[in-house]
This record gives C-alpha cells, sequence and structure tokens, in this order.
C-alpha cells in the first residue's frame, strides 16, 4: 500500500495518526464479510415505537395500530 501528500506538509505524527486511522479501518473491513448485516440499530426496534404509541379509540384508531414489519 502506498500513501502519498499531494498537499501540505504533514508531520510526522500527523501522518502516523493518518496511517493508523487507514489501517483501522482496512482491518475492520477484512473481518467482516461483506454480505453479513451490521448490527441494528437502536431506532429500527418496534418495541421503541410499539411502548409510546398505544391505539386510542376514534376516527383514524386503525392508522395507529398498523405497524410494518
Amino acid at each position: 500500500m502506498t500513501i502519498k501528500v499531494l498537499r501540505g506538509n504533514p508531520t510526522p505524527e500527523e501522518l502516523a495518526a493518518a496511517l493508523a486511522v487507514v489501517r483501522a479501518r482496512a482491518a475492520a473491513a477484512a473481518v467482516q464479510p461483506s454480505g453479513a448485516p451490521g448490527p441494528r440499530d437502536s431506532w429500527a426496534d418496534p418495541s421503541r415505537i410499539a411502548a409510546r404509541r398505544s391505539p386510542r379509540p376514534g376516527p383514524a384508531a386503525w392508522t395507529r395500530t398498523y405497524w410494518p414489519g
């Protein structure tokens, strides 16, 4: 792997920090298979929404009971 600085004059410490980030990201990408799904985010958890949305009687009550999934 070759890294070339196109602009600026980085210090050895700045160059080492940038290289550490590139190596860490490459190692993380190599560990996880490309087709594997990642961890699920908490915003996608249906229980988070269901805990707050309870059906209440009214003309549009059926719209509050639907949760895709």
